[in-house]
């Protein structure tokens, strides 16, 4: 009987344990719940607008941004939110990293990829590049062609154009897609700053002359706020100053953010073959080519050398930041000229406590050799004078005399010692 009930509690034992498969896929759909979170947290919100201005909103993460534009890993943390209030212009191989202030894209030759375009700062940025992009891009494109063998050396030159205008004037002041973005951010930043200088100006400037006319804690606290502001204003117009000046020092930097030129040149290289690398360099003397016939104009675009157009550009928005870093400066010179009145003030008021602290003690001196002198009479010392009638006020008379006198030498020492003011 006891093997058959072991048998039997063994035999019944499996039924009353719990199945597993309900435990795995809780496991499971928790798995999937973190990697969905995990995921959720690494997209984040960009804006795609490509050469005619369409847009549209994207969510995706870092991986698919480091494919699309070919970048590494590396220069999306300058994106992040740890630079946010840096400046820099980053030139890669096909793209074009640019944060400056707000404005944190990645520009190619055929798109631009702009993060978190429905903040309030960046949606002015993103109004002017739908606005200007379609009306700066031309409408002709010209594809891929070879001339015929009397413009041999002209073809050889021009290869593929991208976006070439139908005149040769329009191809000369027409800027390639990435400056035209790089030049709408340059302005929008640039009209950020300026504006905020502006209104820190009109905050500024009352508050220094009502704290010249009266100093009160809560003047002083007014101005110490507008002096900060204004520090950490001239620290960002700082630093895309000083991206912009490093920029113009070098002409390799400002050559590796022509992406058109490079784009051109390696389709040139794709199309015509292993010739095209004794061919696709373009050289100083290109520019001079300027049949509008052949298109040799876009030969501008070939020169590695040729960096007039960006130079001209950043030289333009370097003297607009100059001039608003000279506002600043001219905002703090005014503080610091408004401190030293207010210092000037606040020491001619301690010197006046000063020389009214050593009257009141020139006159206490006196007023206690008079009581030293009063103490020694009421001493019960005999005295011949006790028993004079009426000398009582020719002593008290006698003792206010020399007081005063003692106190008028000891203002008139002061003030030959230019202690106390005339």
């Amino acid at each position: 009987m006891g093997k058959l009930t072991f048998r039997r509690k063994k035999k019944s034992a499996p039924p009353t344990l719990p199945p597993p498969p309900p435990a795995i896929e809780a496991a499971a759909a928790t798995t999937s719940k973190a990697s969905a979170k995990k995921k959720a947290v690494g997209s984040r919100l960009w804006m795609r607008m490509d050469r005619l201005g369409q847009s549209e909103l994207i969510e995706c993460d870092k991986s698919v941004i480091i494919k699309r534009v070919s970048i590494p890993a590396r220069d999306l943390r300058i994106l992040g939110p740890i630079f946010s209030h840096s400046s820099s212009i980053l030139a890669r191989e096909k793209a074009m990293i640019v944060n400056l202030e707000f404005i944190r894209a990645i520009v190619t030759a055929e798109e631009v990829l702009l993060l978190d375009p429905l903040q309030q700062e960046v949606l002015p940025f993103v109004d002017q590049l739908r606005r200007q992009l379609p009306q700066k891009i031309p409408s002709k494109y010209v594809s891929d062609q070879m001339v015929s063998h009397d413009n041999e050396m002209q073809s050889a030159t021009a290869g593929q154009w991208l976006a070439a205008p139908e005149t040769a004037e329009g191809l000369q002041d027409e800027l390639p897609f990435e400056f035209q973005v790089l030049e709408i951010a340059l302005e929008v930043v640039c009209t950020y700053l300026d504006s905020s200088v502006a209104e820190l100006e009109r905050d500024a400037y009352p508050a220094l002359d009502e704290l010249a006319i009266s100093v009160s804690t809560k003047n002083l606290e007014h101005v110490r706020s507008l002096k900060s502001n204004l520090t950490r204003l001239l620290a960002r117009v700082q630093k895309v100053r000083d991206e912009i000046e490093h920029l113009l020092d070098d002409n390799e930097d400002m050559a590796q953010l022509y992406l058109t030129r490079k784009w051109i040149q390696n389709q040139q290289a794709e199309s015509l073959g292993p010739a095209s690398n004794s061919i696709v360099p373009g050289a100083p003397h290109l520019r001079r080519l300027n049949s509008a016939r052949s298109g040799s104009l876009v030969s501008n675009y070939l020169n590695d050398q040729d960096v007039e157009d960006l130079e001209m550009l950043l030289e333009a928005y370097f003297m607009q930041l100059d001039g608003t870093r000279n506002k600043i400066l001219s905002v703090r010179e005014y503080i610091d000229d408004t401190e030293d009145y207010v210092n000037i003030q606040l020491d001619n008021q301690r010197n006046e406590l000063i020389q009214l602290q050593l009257t009141l003690t020139s006159a206490s001196f006196a007023i206690a050799v008079e009581t030293g002198l009063a103490g020694i009479f009421g001493m019960n010392i005999p005295c011949t004078l006790y028993e004079t009638n009426g000398i009582f006020w020719e002593v008290v008379g006698l003792m206010t005399a020399v007081c005063v006198v003692l106190f008028v030498l000891v203002l008139g020492y002061a003030r030959w010692k230019k202690l106390i003011g005339t």
